[in-house]
């Protein structure tokens, strides 16, 4: 079973950007998690290539990069050239998903696609097999902050049987709420990597919370 965290840099002090990054990268963390927002797909902006070259730059880990925004495709060479290795799309937001994953694939990334809350997994059948990362998002996205939720246990249960069912490799990813106290179940019910934002940035002790999370 994997047990990775990915830190999402939404939750750093962008005042002190340089300063965290120096922090995850001498703490247990495996990736950055870059959420770029549009305002449009979600009601919230974040920061966009400029920042994310800047992140690559300092960053010793894989930028996994979640994009929340309408017409990805537009970007996949971008996401490509600021470093991102792992590029995530909502499938809410693809009107040809599987041209899409080829695209991400085609330009040297492995492939994540995210799934709302209000998403049944069940949409990934016929795609599951070509992705490399399931992302369920267990707080609707475009803020940071909120409160996990509780349907996202039987959610997860309901995607591993069918990455297991289907004999696909893709990884389980958890994003939305995630902290010390919820993140062992996660892990138990095969969740393989958590995105942890606020939990991890809290009281300044990036290194100790990462570790309070992923080996609580």
């Amino acid at each position: 079973m994997n047990k990775l965290i990915s830190p999402s840099l939404l939750s750093a002090d962008f005042g002190n950007l340089e300063r965290d990054i120096e922090q995850l990268n001498q703490s247990d963390a495996d990736w950055f998690h870059i959420d770029v927002m549009d305002g449009v797909f979600v009601p919230n902006i974040s920061f966009g290539f400029p920042v994310m070259k800047y992140i690559n730059k300092l960053s010793h880990k894989p930028l996994d990069v979640h994009l929340m925004i309408v017409d990805p495709d537009k970007f996949v060479s971008q996401v490509k050239e600021n470093g991102g290795e792992i590029m995530n799309v909502h499938y809410e937001a693809c009107t040809h998903l599987h041209r899409t994953i080829q695209n991400i694939h085609n330009a040297g990334m492995k492939a994540g696609v995210t799934l709302n809350p209000h998403t049944p997994v069940e949409v990934l059948t016929d795609i599951i097999c070509d992705v490399d990362l399931v992302l369920l998002m267990s707080v609707n996205p475009g803020f940071g902050g909120q409160k996990f939720i509780e349907h996202t246990y039987d959610k997860l249960r309901r995607l591993k049987e069918l990455v297991v069912n289907s004999g696909s490799k893709a990884l389980i990813q958890i994003d939305g709420g995630v902290n010390a106290e919820n993140a062992p179940k996660l892990y138990e019910l095969g969740a393989d990597c958590l995105v942890a934002g606020n939990a991890v940035f809290k009281g300044g002790d990036i290194q100790g919370n990462i570790k309070a999370i992923k080996y609580h």
